[in-house]
Formats: C-alpha cells, sequence, structure tokens
C-alpha cells in the first residue's frame, strides 16, 4: 500500500522525497483514525452491549465489574492491536512501534486489572467477614507489584532485554528500594497484624488521644486508618500506629449488648445521720423500701437484745443511717429500672469521702449500647435520684454560690 501511495504521487509531479513523506504522513494519519474509530466502535457499541447483557443479569458481581471501570479500561486495547497490525506499513520504525505498544498494553493492563481488584473489594464488602478481615491493604499490595510489573515490562521492551535480566540487576538496589518503600512496607506487617489478632475492625467505635480521633472506623488501607469522628469530621491514622501506639476499641462494649453508666452524687457529710422512729415510718411508705426495712430492723433489734444493747442512745449498738436507707433504695431502684441490664454488674457504693462530700456511685449497665437511648437511660436515672435525695433527709454538696450567699441574710453595715 506505501508503494502504491508513493507511485500515485509521483505521477503526480512530486519528488520521490515528497510522496513518500506524503504517503508515510497519510499512513499515520489514517492509523490514528482507524486506532480512534476502534476505541469508539469497542466502547460505544461492545461495551453497551456487554452493559445491557450485564444489566439483564441476576447475579451482582458483574454489577460491580461494570461499575468499577474494568470493562472500560480493557477497551484501551482495541487501538494497540489496530497500530500493531498496522506496523508493518512503517518498516523504518516498525520495531519501536511495536516496543511502543507493549508497552502501552502493560499499563493497559495493569490499569485494567487495578479496577477489576477494586470490584473485588467492593464485592468483598458486602459480606459480614469483610467488617473483621478488610483485604484492602493486601490487594493494595497486589497493586504495587502489578505496576511494578508493568514498568519493568516497558523498560525492558525499550532496552530490548529479558525482563528476567532487567530483575535481576534489581538485587544490587535492594537496600535503596527498601528505604524508598519503608511505609509501604511497615504498613503491610501492621495490616496483616490487625487482621491476625483482630485488633480492629471496619465499623468499630476507637478512641486513639495521640490523633484526637474518636469515632467509628470507616477505612482501613495499606498505609491509613480512616475513623469518622462524632462531629463528622475524619482522622486519618498510620496503619502501623494502631500496632506501636495504644488505643481503645468499644467493640467488646458493643458485643456485650450492655453500656457502662459509671457516675457518683455527692452527698453532704453533714446532712448523714441516724433514723429516728418518724424517720423509719415514713421511709416505710416508700413501696421499694418497705421489705428492706422490716428485714433490717429485725436483724438490728435481734442483734441489739442479743448483745444487752442500750438502745436509749444511738450511738450504742446497731442502727440504720439515712445514708443506708438512701443507697437501698437506689439498689432497688436500679433493679426494677427497665433500662438497666439486670443480667451484668449492678453496684450502688460508698467512694472515699473528699472535698465535695460523700460520693455514692452509681455502676451498672444499660440494656443498649445505643449513645442516644444510653445517655436518656442514664439522665432518667440521675434525674430520679437527684429528686429522691431530700427525702432521706440528704443534702446534695454543691459549690457556694451567690444564691447561697444571698440566702445568709447577713444584715447589712449602718452608718
Amino acid at each position: 500500500m506505501r508503494e502504491a501511495l508513493v507511485t500515485a504521487f509521483q505521477q503526480k509531479n512530486l519528488g520521490p522525497a515528497a510522496a513518500s513523506a506524503l504517503a508515510i504522513a497519510l499512513l499515520a494519519a489514517g492509523t490514528v483514525i482507524l486506532s480512534l474509530l476502534a476505541l469508539a466502535f469497542t466502547r460505544r457499541v461492545l461495551l453497551r452491549l456487554l452493559a445491557a447483557v450485564i444489566r439483564r443479569s441476576k447475579s451482582k458481581w458483574d454489577d460491580y465489574l461494570l461499575s468499577s471501570g474494568t470493562f472500560d479500561r480493557l477497551a484501551h486495547l482495541a487501538p494497540a492491536v489496530v497500530i500493531y497490525l498496522c506496523s508493518p506499513l512503517f518498516p523504518e520504525i516498525k520495531t519501536w512501534i511495536s516496543r511502543l505498544v507493549l508497552c502501552y498494553v502493560a499499563f493497559v493492563v495493569a490499569f485494567s486489572l487495578d479496577k477489576l481488584l477494586n470490584a473485588i473489594d467492593e464485592i468483598y464488602r458486602n459480606f459480614e467477614i469483610s467488617k473483621e478481615r478488610p483485604i484492602k491493604g493486601f490487594l493494595q499490595i497486589i497493586k504495587i507489584f502489578l505496576y511494578a510489573v508493568a514498568v519493568v515490562i516497558s523498560v525492558s521492551a525499550l532496552i530490548d532485554r529479558s525482563p528476567l535480566l532487567l530483575l535481576s540487576g534489581l538485587g544490587a538496589a535492594t537496600a535503596v528500594l527498601l528505604l524508598i518503600f519503608q511505609n509501604t512496607i511497615l504498613g503491610f506487617v501492621a495490616g496483616i497484624q490487625l487482621s491476625a489478632n483482630d485488633m480492629v475492625r471496619i465499623g468499630d467505635w476507637i478512641e486513639m488521644e495521640k490523633y484526637k480521633a474518636d469515632g467509628t472506623v470507616i477505612d482501613i488501607t495499606l498505609h491509613t486508618v480512616k475513623v469518622q469522628n462524632w462531629d463528622k469530621t475524619v482522622t486519618t491514622i498510620p496503619t502501623q500506629a494502631l500496632v506501636t501506639d495504644s488505643f481503645k476499641n468499644w467493640r467488646a462494649m458493643e458485643e456485650s449488648g450492655g453500656r457502662r453508666i459509671k457516675r457518683a452524687v455527692y452527698i453532704d457529710i453533714t446532712s448523714i445521720r441516724f433514723c429516728d422512729e418518724a424517720m423509719l415510718e415514713r421511709f416505710k411508705k416508700i413501696q421499694l423500701l418497705r421489705d428492706f426495712l422490716e428485714t433490717r430492723e429485725f436483724e438490728i433489734a435481734v442483734y441489739n437484745a442479743a448483745n444487752d444493747i442500750d438502745t436509749s442512745l444511738l450511738i450504742n449498738g446497731r442502727h440504720l443511717t439515712n445514708i443506708g436507707v438512701f443507697r437501698a433504695y437506689v439498689q432497688a431502684y436500679l433493679k426494677n429500672h427497665p433500662g438497666v441490664n439486670h443480667n451484668m454488674t449492678e453496684m450502688v457504693r460508698q467512694l472515699p469521702p473528699g472535698q465535695y462530700g460523700l460520693p455514692i456511685e452509681i455502676y451498672v449497665f444499660t440494656t443498649t449500647t445505643n449513645w442516644r437511648e444510653f445517655e436518656a437511660i442514664q439522665s432518667d436515672i440521675f434525674d430520679h435520684i437527684f429528686a429522691v435525695v431530700p427525702e432521706f433527709g440528704l443534702r446534695i454538696y454543691q459549690s457556694p454560690t451567690g444564691h447561697d450567699l444571698k440566702s445568709l441574710n447577713i444584715p447589712q453595715k449602718t452608718g
């Protein structure tokens, strides 16, 4: 074909050099146009037919292949085939055309496999095990390997040497490669440790003070772990940091079915005293305390009688106190609260007294781990506790405020 074009141009009174140059230009333009037409035909006809077939199929995995762009990347092989078939038209540079086409094909295949691996990750995320064993980090290692192979094939094609010879020469550059890919290697090892030890999964709530992270893990990759904080910001943590540094994972709490309430009410120590008969009679009207008081009064009466205790003074023998009755009431109240998980620890205890009074700590678990529901249950419990404290002759401690100072009613000095 090329000779025919040259002959035709020479018949038009063109010189041999001009005729040959014009023929080469026309053939090159024709090759480019054919390659573009092949790409357009592949994408607009073949891929659309393929997409129609995939959409009609009942399986879902092929939908992920289509949406990932894998087939779109493979469509770029069509112009490579056209250019390779047309290379004999340019015998002077046929060898270089073949080498460049090989380089192009190597990277097109690498890009296509990259998209394929993305589709595999999307398919894998539909399974529950993906939260426990994410594979994105491992797929990224495979991607690095694919691109490395594409580079090796391209370089070996351009210098006309075997890829094995090129790889053997890379042995001397191992130290440099280790330095370049240091973070990648550390991330890969960390990813294996995280997965093998089940330290963190996608969907876990973690806290890491060093990186100001407090929220849900939304992605685990080769180099980073993304955490969406409760204020909707996203914190990026190096993967190896989760192995070398400490962090808190709340997964066990969520799996247990109960979230802990550990909060204290501070009682003014000066309001604590023994219960007299009037107080006990009033307390017996409280339904949650009736059985407790009858039992305790009987035990105390038996003890005092057996030890010949003079009960004319409350300091002698055993007697109920308002703080003790209050603790018993709170314990009974929690035992009957529908939001408290009764299969887990329930405790109302005294902590060591301090400058803010005597702490009475409530230590229980709720029936839900949902944050909103947990806060509602916790608030409901302490709303009630704050309201009933005065019923036991007790006072909640708080630092003096302007209202407290005004209530002193200090007489004004007169001139």
